[in-house]
């Protein structure tokens, strides 16, 4: 029984096993159980302070219903003074805002909302390009206070502005970030409850407020949202949250690990969201879903038997891909289709895969809400620092490092550059020749995004990646004001410290010399 706006096709002998958790789940009291904070859902240990103190996105909903008056009054208060806003976050604090800026459709008289999450110098010099200082009202975002990107942001626009009027920050109680926004005079500092880890922020001040700057109705956001919680809390096996987390979780058990995302183009950038929701949740202990976000649609026998498909359909609007996806329906690869009215359940999609995250979480036996392996990578930037930024050593990359793909296995193409469309094509072009010719699952990041997003998969799930990581030679130009490095000199040790963690490890690592070694790679 399948809950209203999801269909599938292909499960076999995997709709048994669905239907079985999916009872058992409803027999068990999991919408109970997770109201009440029961972190035993998730683990055996008693001892899961973490776990008990990360659900707060279950209930937000209801505080910013009552805070939406104060968040419309603030953007209006802001509209006519700006052109441009700037958030500065990474992560949770940025890829919400992203979605809901890339979603709706701009409103006139709003200003424009960039997204700032890469350190490279010319990504943070490009998003005061053609515009004029005193025009853009920067958005410090960060959970912790201390994000060493967001804070090096805040460290290097602080310096050019000086005027705490021109920023706003969000971040927990009590942290490092409070006390400079009310030091330095910031026009608002939002106060997020702090029971809501990053990747599960979207529905609180880390996403609405963004979203009420760019003039989005959130009353409508918000309402989409309680309906969706209701149905996941209330429809018993008809639980879409139940019932699309048991197949996240039942088809990881099957072997089929890559969940390969397929979005209509107004939705499309929510692909990247639900990457780091999935990817950070379920990467560790040796396990993980590893989302294949932006990958073309290929014919049904360039897939290995690890896949399965999600497709996001919006309602009215017209499906390019409809033959491809017919063909693999037809070749019986397991296809589920989540049917969206309209932009306007963003929210509801938002909480639909919050909640469904934490239901494959808990079939899968694991904490959905920590990522013990992300510290790694940041304690190796933070010694690279200290040390001394060097040049990394670069290779070729040869036909001999995809030898011995096995079934499972993936690719990672990661990139320490500035995004693009040429680098995009680039990317779509090389993972489409290695996935035909190895039929394997690939996918793409920018550095350092992805270090709070897959890169906890990374290192936490199996060992069944390769890693190709494209990278910049910098020099040391674009200093970060008080601090003893370039943005050159961090991205540069990002990259360094993720290799180092993946080789640590055992991965199969490869490091290139910027954009142009990746396109003069002919061996695939």
């Amino acid at each position: 029984m399948l809950p209203d706006g999801m269909t599938a096709r292909g499960l076999g002998p995997l709709e048994e096993n669905i239907s079985e958790t999916v009872a058992n789940l409803v027999a068990g009291d999991f919408a109970g159980r997770i109201q009440s904070h029961d972190p035993l859902l998730w683990v055996d240990d008693p001892d899961t302070a973490e776990l008990s103190d990360r659900l707060g996105w279950l209930d937000v909903l209801d505080e910013m219903q009552s805070t939406t008056g104060d968040l419309v009054a603030f953007a209006e208060s802001v509209r006519c003074k700006f052109d441009r806003i700037v958030l500065c976050g990474m992560g949770g604090s940025s890829l919400a805002p992203e979605v809901i800026a890339h979603s709706f459709p701009a409103r006139a008289g709003f200003p424009q909302l960039v997204v700032l999450d890469s350190t490279h110098p010319t990504g943070v010099a490009a998003v005061l390009e053609g515009m004029d200082l005193e025009n853009i009202l920067f958005v410090i975002s960060s959970k912790s206070g201390t994000t060493i990107e967001t804070m090096s942001f805040f460290d290097y626009f602080w310096d050019l502005s000086g005027n705490g009027q021109q920023f706003v920050a969000i971040t927990d109680p009590g942290t490092p970030l409070v006390s400079i926004g009310k030091e330095k005079g910031f026009r608002r500092v939002f106060i997020n409850r702090p029971d809501i880890g990053g990747r599960y922020s979207a529905l609180s001040y880390f996403g609405l407020v963004p979203a009420a700057l760019l003039g989005v109705d959130l009353k409508i956001l918000i309402e989409g949202a309680v309906r969706m919680r209701r149905r996941c809390l209330e429809e018993g096996e008809k639980s879409p949250g139940v019932w699309l987390g048991s197949v996240l979780a039942e088809a990881a058990a099957a072997g089929k690990d890559k969940l390969t995302l397929l979005i209509s183009p107004g939705l499309e950038s929510l692909g990247g969201w639900i990457e780091q929701l999935v990817a950070e949740s379920t990467g560790k202990e040796g396990v993980g879903i590893l989302p294949v976000v932006g990958e073309p649609v290929g014919a049904p026998d360039s897939y290995g038997v690890d896949r399965f498909f999600v497709r996001i359909v919006l309602a009215g609007e017209k499906e390019d891909r409809a033959e491809e996806i017919r063909r693999l329906k037809e070749a019986g690869h397991v296809v589920v289709d989540v049917e969206v009215e309209s932009v306007d359940d963003l929210g509801a999609q938002f909480f639909l895969w919050q909640f469904s995250t934490a239901v494959a979480g808990a079939v899968m036996r694991l904490n959905p809400f920590d990522q013990p392996n992300v510290a790694e990578s940041k304690a190796n930037t933070d010694r690279v620092l200290r040390e001394g930024v060097r040049s990394i050593d670069r290779e070729l990359l040869t036909q001999q490092f995809f030898e011995n793909l096995a079934p499972g296995d993936f690719v990672a193409l990661l990139v320490y550059g500035p995004a693009s469309e040429k680098t995009d094509a680039v990317l779509r072009s090389t993972r489409t020749s290695l996935r035909d010719q190895y039929r394997v699952a690939t996918t793409a990041g920018y550095g350092p995004r992805y270090l709070h997003s897959t890169g906890q998969l990374h290192k936490g799930a199996a060992p069944v990646g390769r890693y190709v990581l494209v990278v910049d030679e910098f020099e040391a130009e674009t200093c970060v004001p008080g601090r003893d490095f370039s943005f050159g000199e961090l991205i540069t040790a990002q990259a360094q410290g993720d290799a180092e963690a993946l080789r640590a490890r055992g991965l199969p690592v490869v490091v290139l010399d910027g954009l142009l070694a990746l396109e003069q790679f002919h061996g695939v």
